[in-house]
């Protein structure tokens, strides 16, 4: 089918008010506009690139968790949730009561993720896979009530007070099981020639479409993107997350998909799409470039510290996992007292690495501030 034919679905009758039922996508698609050819190779480069220089970065894994957690405050973030990435660090019992159920939202989406990179080891990008992670994101917190891990069997909609007034309602749930079916194989079909930057932006976009969960529907179709990218071996390490590209363009996003729907325009979302793979993966080579630098000032500030140098070493080191510290933090990577663990924490202030982020007598965090910005903009 050509993309420019594309027809997006039908409206059907339910009880006081229509539901869209998207038409099948385990097909192959193909298309004659060149600028959206010039969009897929340009976005191929990019990811190449951004897979080029993953490789050349040493210790990789160290600065996965920071990316991960990242894209986790910024997914919730699109949904409502104002956990801001310094308070995700930090340990729940620190939190302020009101906002803990923020707190559990965003961990839940980094072990969920991580759950899900695990699992692709031994599964297919699959609605088995998609319902494990799933359960883990809404295991707690607001979400625990929906039902998680499982596929909806009442009438959801988004937008409005009721269903009656809804901007959208997805397909009803006796259409669920033939709609998650051809997602599922096509997503895992190689026998027809769509290629992948294209097939996971119709997918994203069929995900949304369906909306199969009560809740966390947005959550797991943008987590979706980055489990494709490597599942397919686009990316070797889950460096790309589009949350940030759509949080800025949030209003578009929106538009983009409703366009699909209602104009059968599928050519101007895979573009919008392709456009945010282009610049995330330009941000992405950016940030792990100026993440080399940072760490290579930083080793240069503590390499003459003598008879603490061992320390320095494993604490720095541990600072790019998770660059907000306390003592007590301090003590476990080191294994030094409290007070030697204080004084070498006074020595990375010294040096500028590390700032006071509290002004608590007690308990006390300190943030490794300059690796930390690079993740919070």
């Amino acid at each position: 089918m050509l993309i420019e034919e594309f027809e997006s679905g039908t409206w059907e009758q339910g009880f006081k008010y229509k539901y869209f039922v998207p038409s099948p996508i385990n097909h192959a698609f193909s298309y004659t506009d060149d600028s959206l050819n010039t969009l897929l190779e340009t976005a191929s480069l990019r990811l190449g690139e951004l897979n080029s220089f993953s490789r050349l970065v040493p210790d990789i894994d160290m600065f996965i968790r920071m990316h991960v957690l990242k894209e986790a405050v910024v997914s919730s973030r699109i949904e409502g949730t104002r956990t801001n990435i310094e308070e995700a660090l930090d340990d729940v019992s620190s939190v302020d009561p009101e906002r803990r159920d923020d707190w559990l939202e965003v961990n839940n989406y980094v072990k969920a993720m991580n759950s899900a990179i695990e699992e692709l080891k031994t599964l297919p990008l699959s609605c088995r896979l998609i319902r494990d992670t799933h359960k883990i994101l809404l295991s707690s917190g607001r979400g625990e009530g929906k039902t998680p891990g499982e596929f909806r069997t009442s009438q959801n909609w988004i937008g409005g007070a009721n269903i009656v007034d809804a901007v959208f309602v997805p397909p009803a749930v006796e259409k669920l099981p033939c709609l998650l079916s051809d997602f599922e194989k096509f997503l895992n079909n190689d026998e027809i020639n769509v290629p992948n930057l294209i097939k996971i932006a119709i997918a994203h976009y069929q995900f949304e479409t369906i909306h199969p969960f009560l809740d966390g529907n947005g959550r797991i179709g943008r987590l979706l993107v980055t489990l494709f990218f490597v599942a397919n071996k686009i990316l070797d390490k889950p460096l790309l997350y589009l949350s940030a590209f759509l949080e800025k363009n949030r209003s578009l996003y929106y538009d983009k998909l409703t366009i699909t729907r209602e104009k059968n325009d599928l050519g101007q979302w895979i573009k919008f799409f392709l456009l945010g793979i282009i610049e995330t993966a330009e941000d992405g080579a950016n940030t792990l470039q100026k993440i080399m630098q940072i760490k290579a000032q930083a080793e240069n500030k503590i390499i003459s510290s003598g008879r603490r140098s061992g320390s320095a070493h494993k604490l720095l080191n541990a600072l790019f996992t998770s660059p907000v510290v306390s003592i007590k933090a301090v003590q476990k990577i080191t294994d030094l007292t409290p007070k030697a663990s204080g004084s070498l924490i006074n020595m990375f202030i010294e040096k500028g690495i590390l700032r006071e982020i509290t002004e608590r007598k007690r308990n006390c965090s300190f943030a490794f501030s300059e690796y930390l910005d690079l993740f919070v903009k």
